[in-house]
């Protein structure tokens, strides 16, 4: 359990478009925290068919491997693959860079992987901008 002091793990990022959703990860992602990211999701499909989505990897430390092979994460994650444009990773370990490149030939969504030097590149591929509060 995280002491109430730190920084949440998954915070959500505001974009200048309604269908554009980002997100920064940092830290290991938890059962819970899994689920947090494919709640607000789910709320944004309700919203919109299709989006596109960047997560930022700064700091990511890897994930919680049950929760991602768990039953309701598995329906979760195959109902996203009907809603997501384009999804870009900033960031990260390379083995996610990897994973992508095997993936990408099975999923109907694009995806890319950019450096974390390449953020700028990530945000214009899904043609958004992340609006500073």
């Amino acid at each position: 359990m995280r002491p109430e002091t730190t920084i949440p793990v998954v915070r959500r990022i505001p974009t200048n478009r309604d269908d554009a959703f980002a997100f920064t990860i940092e830290g290991h992602l938890s059962s819970a925290d899994i689920e947090n990211v494919y709640g607000l999701l789910e709320a944004a499909y309700e919203q919109h068919d299709k989006i596109d989505l960047l997560v930022r990897l700064d700091g990511y430390e890897g994930f919680d491997w049950n929760a991602a092979f768990k039953d309701t994460t598995f329906a979760m994650q195959t109902r996203s693959l009907k809603h997501i444009r384009r999804y870009a990773i900033v960031g990260g370990p390379a083995w996610v860079n990897a994973c992508v490149g095997l993936l990408k030939p099975f999923l109907s969504i694009e995806m890319k992987t950019f450096d974390s030097a390449e953020e700028a590149e990530a945000w214009a591929w899904i043609g958004a901008a992340e609006v500073r509060e």
